[in-house]
């Protein structure tokens, strides 16, 4: 198992009245992109999250919450919250709305040039 179907339905259904809402794969587990860019995810069993700076602080504070680190140093901006921080469908879409409203707020992706073969 990569990842967490289950968790992976609930955030679905808490997207579900947005628009421009794509899946990736990536991370080994599977993000929802909000026009074109990372907001939350699934890892394993674990929610992943991309927060404001000012956002990061507070939310490491708070129970079963840590910074991302799977490559062996912690990434700001991302965190991974245990299945104990948002078993209740309210917790998961604070957190959902949380990183879907962080991601709006980013600039547009510039395209990249495709490299020739």
């Amino acid at each position: 198992m990569a990842y967490n179907e289950e968790l992976a339905k609930r955030i679905r259904t808490a997207l579900a009245h947005r628009e421009s809402v794509t899946e990736k794969k990536m991370f080994g587990g599977l993000t929802f992109m909000v026009d074109g860019k990372m907001a939350v995810g699934v890892q394993k069993d674990d929610l992943m999250l991309r927060v404001s700076v000012e956002e990061f602080e507070w939310a490491l504070a708070r129970p079963y919450v840590r910074p991302m680190d799977f490559t062996g140093r912690p990434m700001v901006g991302f965190l991974y919250v245990a299945p104990g921080g948002c078993e209740a469908d309210a917790d998961l879409r604070k957190w959902v709305d949380m990183a879907v409203t962080y991601a709006q707020t980013l600039p547009a992706k510039k395209a990249t040039k495709k490299r020739k073969a």
